[in-house]
C-alpha cells in the first residue's frame, strides 16, 4: 500500500495496516525484551488477565529505533505534520481468558478523560494512535474497531447512546502478523479484544502528536495514582513533555533515545510519553500543575 493509499484509508475509514514495521527477524527480540520488561514493572490491575505498563519507554527501547520507520513515519507526517511528537508509550498483554474492553475513543476525545475535547468535537485530526502487533493479531485476539466512526462527534465514552460493552454491528476484528502496526484517528472507536486464543497476546499502544497539541496539561493525576500504586515517588512519573521531533532525530540518523543522551543513562531523567490525566478512584480530578526539574545548585534558573 502506497503512502497516499493509506492516508486515503484513513481520511475514509479511520484506519490502516502497515506491516512488518518491525522486521520479521527482529520481533522475536522485541517481544522477548517486552515481556521481560512487563514481568518487572507491570501496574496492578484488578482484570488479572491484563498486564500493563505506562510510561513504556522509560523501561524498555528495544521498539524504539522502529518509530522512525520510514513507512509509518512518512504517514504521520503527512497526517500530522512535520513537527511530531510521541505522547503515549504504554504494553498490553492481554492472557488467555480476558474480558472484552469498553468501546472508546483515544485521548483527546475519550470523554472520560478529565483533560479532554468535550463532545461535540470538531472534524479534524489530532491525534494518530497506533498499536504494534508482537504476537498474532487473529479472529481471537485482534483489536475490535468500528470503521469510519472517526467522523462522528462524539463516542461511547461520552454517553452518546452507544452501549460501549457490547459488540457494534459494524464493527470488525484487526488482524495482522507480528511486527505490523495498526494506525488509527485517535477517534476512531475501538476496544481490546477477549483473547479466546491459547496465548498471551502482547501489543504496544503508542500515539502520536502534532508540536501545537498540549502534551502537559494532561498526566499528573493519573501518573500520582500509578506511583501511589507502585510505591513509587511521583517524582517518577511528573515531568514535562521533552518536546522532542522524531522527524528532525530520524533525518539526523538516531534514535530519540540517542538523540536525548538517553541511550547513557541507566534508565530516562523523566518520562518520555506524558500520559492522560484520569480521574482518581474517587472522582477528584488532581489537576497537579507540571514543573520542569530544578537546575543544579549554583546554575542560573
Amino acid at each position: 500500500m502506497t503512502q497516499s493509499e493509506m492516508q486515503r484509508r484513513i481520511a475514509e475509514d479511520g484506519w490502516c495496516v502497515i506491516d512488518a514495521v518491525i522486521p520479521p527477524e527482529a520481533v522475536a527480540q522485541v517481544r522477548d525484551s517486552i515481556l521481560a520488561t512487563v514481568a518487572a514493572h507491570k501496574l496492578p490491575d484488578p482484570r488479572s488477565q491484563l498486564d500493563k505498563v505506562s510510561g513504556l519507554v522509560n523501561f524498555d527501547q528495544s521498539f524504539v529505533p522502529y518509530l522512525a520507520e520510514p513507512r509509518l513515519l512518512g504517514l504521520c507526517k503527512a497526517l500530522l505534520g512535520e513537527h511530531l511528537r510521541v505522547s503515549y508509550t504504554t504494553c498490553m498483554v492481554t492472557h488467555p481468558g480476558n474480558a472484552r474492553g469498553a468501546l472508546h475513543a483515544d485521548w483527546p476525545f475519550n470523554q472520560q478523560n478529565a483533560g479532554h475535547v468535550p463532545a461535540p468535537y470538531p472534524n479534524a485530526l489530532m491525534h494518530v494512535t497506533t498499536i504494534w502487533m508482537l504476537t498474532d493479531f487473529t479472529a481471537e485476539t485482534g483489536t475490535r474497531i468500528v470503521p469510519k466512526t472517526h467522523r462522528q462527534r462524539n463516542n461511547p465514552s461520552g454517553d452518546n447512546g452507544v452501549p460501549p460493552l457490547e459488540p457494534h454491528p459494524d464493527e470488525i476484528t484487526v488482524s495482522g502478523e507480528p511486527g505490523s502496526v495498526l494506525v488509527m484517528d485517535s477517534r476512531l472507536w475501538h476496544a481490546i479484544s477477549p483473547n479466546q486464543s491459547t496465548q498471551p497476546r502482547v501489543a504496544l499502544p503508542i500515539r502520536l502528536a502534532p508540536w501545537w497539541l498540549n502534551l502537559e496539561l494532561p498526566a499528573a493525576g493519573f501518573r500520582r495514582a500509578q506511583a501511589a500504586h507502585c510505591g513509587r515517588s511521583r517524582r517518577e512519573y511528573s515531568a514535562p513533555s521533552t518536546g522532542a521531533s522524531i522527524c528532525e532525530i530520524a533525518r539526523r540518523g538516531q534514535t530519540p533515545v540517542q538523540a536525548l543522551g538517553w541511550n547513557r543513562l541507566a534508565r530516562p531523567p523523566h518520562p518520555f510519553n506524558p500520559t492522560t490525566l484520569h480521574r482518581e478512584p474517587d472522582g477528584r480530578v488532581a489537576a497537579l500543575r507540571l514543573t520542569p526539574p530544578r537546575p543544579p545548585a549554583g546554575q542560573a534558573r
